[in-house]
């Protein structure tokens, strides 16, 4: 087998590829028994393909053999690429007509050019692909014109530890002949995706045991396989990356979407210490069923700063949730941001979110408070520790560090929140801080997620909307319901 590494000469290129097309155009009409075969591993690969992947999104396979993962994804517009011919033969008689099915070389740059004419894609499918390409990192670098600055490029292989096991199911006649394949780790998989332009956003480790066993593969994947350490096991892996961030174009429009809830000391100085950071800068107020004359005190500073925009309405329900929805259905920026009401992130510091969003930096940027010192009594002892232990169980279900899951202060592209809108159903309406269904929805996504150190002060005027207990269990049953969702299913 070749290796990462090994250069072998044109010809035995040449060579190599032509066995390989040989191969599978004699394999081509037994393909689909073979899945049949080993139904239990494939039908869990595909759960968690559609898990990465969005239903009703252009889609791209590389490699697309018959086109049963292809099709099983959903998409809206599906296009696949083989380079055997019988291979797509049987892919356009057995799949659904609505399907384009091509064969060709995707190492041939006219194979790209010509795929190009379909793109860009919301998505690039490469599963058990690249081990057969003379050329990995040429071949990642053309696929970047096939993408947008949204595309994410999605990649599942095996792994080399199951090297030798993989070999004796093919000797046993248990596996499909694969041919001459090179064996990609984890890590040469995130290399190469670096060297070809692109950023990965999210690794993951996937089947332990790829049998049903009577049903304890179904149990051991489920509850075992995504454990830390014991997934470094699993027999399939996953990357999805995003084309490294291109230059700045024009400046976008930001909203600062404002939730409050009798905070009426709080409203004038929310607009006088907000910078003025872009040309296109809009507040949007969204008030909750105050008792102390928020609404009154909104209505005042609106027409006592006629040079800011300023927008307000009062939220159709309660909490927090509910009040940055209504906020962000109304707000027209291209960039939208929560700030607290209470004022103990610093308005100041709200110009750093929408730089690292303007910049492409990340996609998904989320305030931290436990980095920098904070104010005397701006955190209670018991709330500090619970935050950093909450965030340490989300970092790992999530698969992202995070250090602060709470922090009130986020901020992403409006066409990001209207992706995870549209994807609300997977987790449903589950959250009444707003906080998770945003991290959530990020994180299925697969957007680029950072943080951002803020200072945290005392507030000032009014008191806190959180209660330590009540909100605490509350945090307890978000953690068992992520696990379900982006763990254990």
């Amino acid at each position: 087998m070749n290796r990462i590494g090994r250069q072998p000469a044109a010809a035995e290129h040449r060579t190599r590829k032509q066995r390989l097309r040989e191969l599978f155009d004699r394999l081509a009409p037994e393909r689909d028994r073979w899945i049949e075969r080993n139904a239990f591993y494939y039908q869990q690969d595909l759960a968690y393909m559609r898990f990465l992947v969005p239903s009703g999104v252009r889609v791209l396979e590389i490699g697309c053999g018959t086109g049963q993962l292809l099709e099983g994804l959903h998409a809206s517009h599906g296009v696949g690429v083989d380079i055997s011919t019988r291979m797509i033969e049987e892919a356009r008689k057995h799949r659904s007509p609505t399907l384009t099915l091509e064969q060709g070389d995707v190492e041939d740059p006219s194979v790209v050019r010509s795929l190009g004419e379909n793109g860009p894609f919301d998505v690039i499918v490469l599963s058990d692909t690249l081990g057969y390409l003379d050329d990995c990192l040429g071949t990642l670098q053309q696929l970047g014109a096939l993408c947008g600055a949204e595309t994410r490029i999605v990649v599942a292989y095996y792994s080399h530890l199951w090297e030798p096991a993989l070999d004796l199911a093919t000797w046993l006649g248990r596996r499909m002949p694969s041919g001459e394949v090179n064996w990609l780790g984890s890590d040469d998989l995130a290399n190469l995706l670096d060297l070809a332009g692109y950023e990965v956003v999210k690794r993951e480790w996937r089947q332990l045991v790829p049998f049903r066993l009577l049903g304890l593969g179904s149990l051991a994947n489920r509850y075992l396989a995504t454990l830390p350490v014991i997934r470094k096991l699993c027999i399939r892996h996953y990357l999805v990356a995003r084309l490294s961030p291109p230059e700045a174009q024009r400046p976008p429009s930001c909203s600062v979407v404002i939730p409050c809830r009798n905070e009426r000391g709080n409203i004038e100085e929310a607009v006088q210490r907000l910078p003025r950071f872009c040309d296109d800068l809009e507040l949007v107020f969204v008030e909750g069923g105050s008792t102390d004359g928020t609404w009154e005190e909104i209505q005042r500073v609106q027409g006592a700063h006629p040079q800011r925009r300023i927008s307000a309405l009062r939220q159709p329900g309660t909490g927090k949730y509910d009040a940055v929805k209504a906020g962000f259905e109304k707000a027209g920026g291209d960039v939208l941001i929560i700030m607290d009401a209470d004022l103990t992130v610093p308005p100041a510091e709200i110009p750093q979110f929408y730089k690292l969003l303007a910049s492409h930096k990340g996609e998904f940027v989320n305030g931290t408070r436990l980095v920098y010192g904070m104010e005397f009594s701006a955190m209670q002892f018991l709330n500090y520790w619970a935050n950093r232990s909450f965030a340490a169980v989300f970092s790992y279900l999530l698969n992202q560090r995070f250090s602060d899951t709470l922090c009130g202060t986020k901020a992403l592209r409006k066409s990001a929140y209207q992706a995870i809108a549209r994807n609300r159903d997977f987790f449903g309406d589950f959250d009444p801080f707003g906080d998770f269904d945003l991290i959530f929805g990020a994180a299925k996504l697969n957007l680029r997620i950072i943080e951002v150190p803020v200072h945290y002060a005392a507030r000032r005027y009014g008191e806190t909307q959180i209660s330590r207990f009540s909100d605490g269990w509350l945090l307890l049953r978000m953690t068992l319901f992520a696990y379900r969702k982006l763990k254990a299913f």
